[in-house]
């Protein structure tokens, strides 16, 4: 259908639609169009030609969940701007999915519950992010701390990163959580020899490192559960 979205049929411009018929009638090309809101005059495309062009490009909205705003923008069309609405819609698609822990209400109970939390919002991350979940006495969840962002090793996963915020919400005891944006969940050797590090100085500081779980896609190692701590 050529021409701006203007010039089309009412009943079948994408916000019509979606007021007359739902959203769930849309098409993935025509949501984000509703989202870039307008085309682009130089480059001579609707808003729904960049919605088509990016998952030309991307292949899908998860891929495209995953791309950065620089990566966004090389579409001939795409500016800054839209880029940023594009982004941010599917982030808060992604913090929807990831149904936050409710401060000191949610109790830890298994590391699939720590799986599911996680998995949508770190399972297409393209660098790996260390977290470490602080807990009371009752295995409640009191906060989550960001440790490190980027590959890791012993530099960036120090100790003290982990347990001074532990110290200070007086946690009895921490769960480990990070990505592989391989998407396997296999541990590395560095890994293993973090984990053992952390242990180490939890059990020194009477800070009991519970598990270590890592995000996959699709799947997930729980370090207790493979009696590897």
């Amino acid at each position: 259908m050529g021409g701006g979205i203007k010039e089309w049929p009412e009943d079948e411009r994408p916000r019509e639609k979606l007021v007359r018929r739902g959203a769930g009638t849309l098409t993935d090309a025509e949501l984000l169009a509703l989202i870039i809101r307008t085309g682009d005059s130089v480059a001579r495309c609707s808003a729904i030609d960049l919605g088509r062009g990016l998952l030309q490009r991307f292949g899908d909205l998860r891929t495209l969940a995953g791309a950065t705003v620089a990566e966004l923008c090389a579409l001939k069309g795409m500016g800054t701007a839209k880029a940023a609405s594009v982004k941010a819609a599917l982030e808060i698609a992604s913090r929807i999915n990831s149904d936050r822990f409710m401060v000191c209400s949610d109790r830890f109970t298994s590391p699939e519950q720590v799986y599911n939390h996680y998995h949508y919002t770190l399972r297409d991350r393209r660098k790996e992010y260390f977290l470490a979940l602080l807990l009371d006495g009752k295995n409640r969840i009191i906060r989550e701390v960001q440790v490190s962002e980027g590959s890791l090793n012993q530099s960036i996963v120090h100790p003290r990163e982990v347990f001074n915020p532990a110290v200070r919400e007086s946690a009895a005891a921490v769960i480990l959580v990070h990505n592989h944006p391989t998407g396997d969940p296999a541990p590395s050797r560095e890994d293993l020899e973090i984990t053992r590090r952390l242990r180490e100085a939890g059990d020194l500081m009477g800070i009991k490192v519970l598990d270590h779980i890592i995000v996959g896609d699709g799947r997930f190692t729980s370090f207790v559960s493979q009696g590897l701590l």
